[in-house]
Parts: structure tokens; sequence; C-alpha cells
């Protein structure tokens, strides 16, 4: 779309970065982009080396500063297959649970990270174990934004194929009860800080409402392959990709059911 790459102001310094990804088409993946006087911090990459270069170009117009540190929130090729062409010298962020599948070296954060650029705080914080086993979230308290990665996306039916569903839940209520006016998610379209946080919290209904059918379905005997057929979505069913996501997230709810979720 003409669109894209898109582009907006958070805050004072801090931005979001918008552009549509070739494999999931009509999707965008999200960066946040936090302006400091001592360089900048972006959370997450892109998924080709093409489409950093034009987060990179972004960052250039918007400011001198070298970009000093990128945050790995999603170890998922569509957040990580461009991040070789940041420039040398950057340092990486990463959950030493995504470590291993990111061809960067990466700096551990297992808990909280503060990172002090110029005067801003920014908070690298793993929150708990949600679309992976190793999410990270960037949170600038000064601003209250709070970049969620695959934590949370904008109308976007729940991807949970390799997700901790319950534990997913509670990582979104830990991030409601913080200090946060604007929540930034990792797909679809970055709105106002109202809408934002309206659609976060309809994105931990929508999971809510798949463990809840997972459930229901688990202890009525239904088998797996015919779950998807009895399951009940609405309204979430309108939602982009849930045909493609029904089954996968059922089935996640059923194996931790059964205790096949470590």
């Amino acid at each position: 779309s003409t669109d894209f790459p898109r582009v907006k102001q958070l805050a004072d310094h801090v931005y979001s970065f918008e552009q549509i990804d070739p494999s999931k088409r009509t999707v965008t993946v999200n960066n946040l982009i936090v302006i400091t006087t001592d360089g900048v911090l972006i959370a997450e990459s892109q998924g080709t080396a093409a489409n950093t270069k034009l987060l990179i170009d972004a960052v250039a117009k918007l400011t001198p500063q070298p970009i000093k540190y990128v945050v790995v929130g999603s170890e998922h090729g569509d957040h990580t297959g461009g991040i070789a062409a940041f420039p040398a010298g950057v340092t990486y962020f990463a959950h030493p649970f995504s470590a291993p599948r990111i061809k960067q070296p990466t700096e551990p954060v297992t808990d909280k990270k503060v990172i002090t650029m110029g005067g801003t705080e920014i908070d690298v914080l793993f929150l708990g174990r949600a679309h992976t086993g190793g999410d990270l979230e960037v949170y600038v308290p000064r601003e209250q934004i709070l970049f969620m990665s695959e934590v949370f996306s904008n109308r976007i039916f729940p991807s949970m194929a390799n997700g901790y569903p319950t534990e997913w839940v509670a990582t979104l209520k830990k991030a409601e009860q913080m200090d946060v006016r604007y929540f930034v998610p990792a797909h679809g379209f970055v709105d106002s800080a109202a809408i934002m946080r309206e659609e976060e919290q309809n994105y931990r209904l929508a999971l809510e409402r798949i463990i809840a059918e997972g459930t229901r379905l688990h202890d009525a005997g239904t088998s797996i392959d015919n779950a998807t057929t009895g399951a009940r979505f609405e309204p979430y069913d309108g939602w982009t990709r849930a045909a493609n996501n029904a089954y996968a997230g059922l089935k996640r709810v059923y194996m931790e059911l059964d205790g096949q979720v470590r």
C-alpha cells in the first residue's frame, strides 16, 4: 500500500514505524523508535533487509543520532529476518529463550534492564511467557508508552502455535497494571492512545475466548480435529487471519490442559 511505511509520533522523541511485511501481505510489522540526545533505541527489526533499511532511513530523517540499541521483542522471522541490515556496533538485547534463534550476538534480559540514554529512561522488560517463551517489551516510563511486541496485535486473531495460553493472558494483565498511556502492538495499525488501550483489552478478551472455547470442547471430549468446527469465536472470528490461526490456538489450549506445554 502507498500508505506504508508509516511513521507516527507518539510523544516527544518517541515514534512508531509500521511497514507491510511481504510474508504477511496485508499485515504490518511495527517498531518503536526512542530518540535521545545520546543515541537511538529501536524495538524490533523488520522481516527483510529492505524493510529494515526503510526503518533506518526513517530514523535518519528524524534525527542525526546513531542507532545504539535494538531490542528483539520476538524471535520470529517477520521480526528478525532483516536484523543484519542494522549498522555495525549496535548492541542487541534478547531474552535467553530467544537468543539461540537470532543471528546477532545479544545481551540477555531475563526480567528488567534499565537503559538511561541522554536523561531518558528506557526499560526492557520480560513480563512473562506469551506469544513465545521469550517475549520482551520496551517501556518508556516518562511518556507512559509500552511497546508490547507480539504480546499484543491489533485486531489480528491470536497466533498461539508457540504460545503459552494462560500465561499469555497473565502477561497482558500485568501490562494493564502498569502506568501505561499508549499500548503499541507488533502487528496491526497503530491508532490513537485511547483506541490502542481498548484494542489491547479486546486482544486479551480474544485470547480468553479461545481458551474458554478450547477448554469447553476439550472437556466435552471433542477431538482436536473436530474442535474448530464446534468453536464459537464471535466477534473475534471476523479478525484478520482467524481462519488461519484458529486450529493452532485450540490445539495449544488442548496441549496446555493435557500438561504438554512446558
